[in-house]
């Protein structure tokens, strides 16, 4: 596969401890990788070793090709931006800020005001260029960061956790431009983030880092809907996670016995296959015991599969409600505050919870 950069066999080792170790990672040109995983996984690492700030203890990094040892470290750094979670800035204007790398290059003084001019506009702070940096908001040093990196017209652009710091409507509206500058311009890009929403948006490609380790590379949607194990799971936002075994299998349909319970999925698995049988909260749909369409006198739910449950404890998550029901085990579901309030839903209350054969995943296990 043509990739733009490599880490083959990556390893990096600090204080005598391995906390790095990849067997391969490849980003192709014009891709958007987003890395997620906990603090403490190896994201960051990744990123100083990719920038050659760091250097691997073994192992190779290919840059269109080539080891990146072929040319000088500056030689490489040319070719690539790097943006940390924090926005460094020097103690000048926003414009003297954006221009520093062009001048460190010795870029002619009417590209730079060109270049600059262009960055500044997209980026959405062109007004703020005669101010001081010290003078700016979180989201707009941000802003300028950004603008910084981009004017270098990188090969490769490294983002670690550049949205972090800030607050929930600045971080909203900067990830919805940024978004759209990936797009438009196909900067090959590698961001590391715990928070799965960004790698979401902006990831064409999620890689899941735990313990140093590359647990799961796929597409988002992928990732998140079908971990490829439990641990993955668990980071990627599935709240229930079953023991079980496959009892029945034909044609791709399967039926899964989970502690007695007779439960409906579909997939490429045999009868008498142990497996872990995972659910995503957004996928649960909540009934009040005995709530029946008023026309038909049927519930309002096609979903194969119901389990009864007693609510034992509702919490906010974000725009979201989660309820977490005990079944004779913990099942998670989330749903908005109008239908919590239109299924009058509250604790200590009886309900059906229902879910597609779809939507249920299963890990061998």
């Amino acid at each position: 596969m043509d990739y733009l950069i490599e880490a083959r066999d990556l390893k990096v080792k600090r204080g005598g401890k391995t906390v790095l170790d990849l067997d391969n990672l490849g980003v192709q040109k014009g891709q958007v990788l987003a890395v997620i995983g906990p603090n403490g996984a190896g994201k960051s690492t990744l990123l100083l070793a990719l920038s050659r700030l760091i250097k691997p203890s073994g192992g190779q990094i290919f840059f269109a090709g080539k080891p990146i040892e072929d040319e000088s470290a500056l030689t490489y750094r040319r070719r690539i931006a790097l943006v940390l979670q924090e926005a460094l800035l020097l103690d000048t204007t926003v414009f003297n800020n954006a221009a520093a790398g062009l001048k460190f290059r010795r870029i002619p003084r009417q590209e730079i005001r060109q270049r600059v001019g262009e960055w500044l506009f997209r980026l959405g702070v062109e007004h703020l260029k005669d101010r001081k940096a010290s003078s700016l908001s979180g989201g707009e040093a941000q802003r300028v960061s950004l603008a910084r990196a981009l004017t270098l017209e990188p090969d490769l652009l490294l983002l670690d956790e550049p949205f972090s710091a800030l607050d929930a409507p600045t971080r909203s509206r900067l990830l919805y431009d940024f978004h759209n500058l990936l797009v438009e311009t196909g900067i090959t890009t590698v961001f590391v983030t715990h928070d799965l929403d960004e790698a979401l948006l902006l990831g064409d490609q999620v890689g899941v880092l735990l313990g140093g380790n590359l647990r799961q590379l796929g597409p988002p949607q992928k990732v998140f809907s079908a971990p490829k194990d439990r641990d993955v799971a668990a980071f990627v936002g599935v709240e229930t996670v079953l023991a079980g075994t496959v009892v029945d299998a034909r044609e791709g349909q399967l039926v899964v016995d989970v502690d007695g319970l007779k439960l409906e999925a579909v997939g490429d698995l045999t009868a008498g296959q142990a497996v872990m049988l995972c659910l995503r909260p957004e996928d649960i749909t909540l009934w009040p015991d005995g709530y029946e369409s008023s026309k038909t006198g049927f519930p309002l739910s096609s979903a194969r599969n119901r389990i009864h449950g007693r609510i034992e404890r509702i919490a906010p998550q974000g725009p979201l409600v989660r309820v977490q029901v005990d079944c004779g085990f913990h099942l998670a579901a989330l749903v908005t505050r109008t239908s919590l309030q239109d299924l009058d839903l509250s604790v200590g209350k009886s309900v059906s919870a229902t879910f597609k054969a779809s939507a249920v995943h299963l890990i061998p296990r």
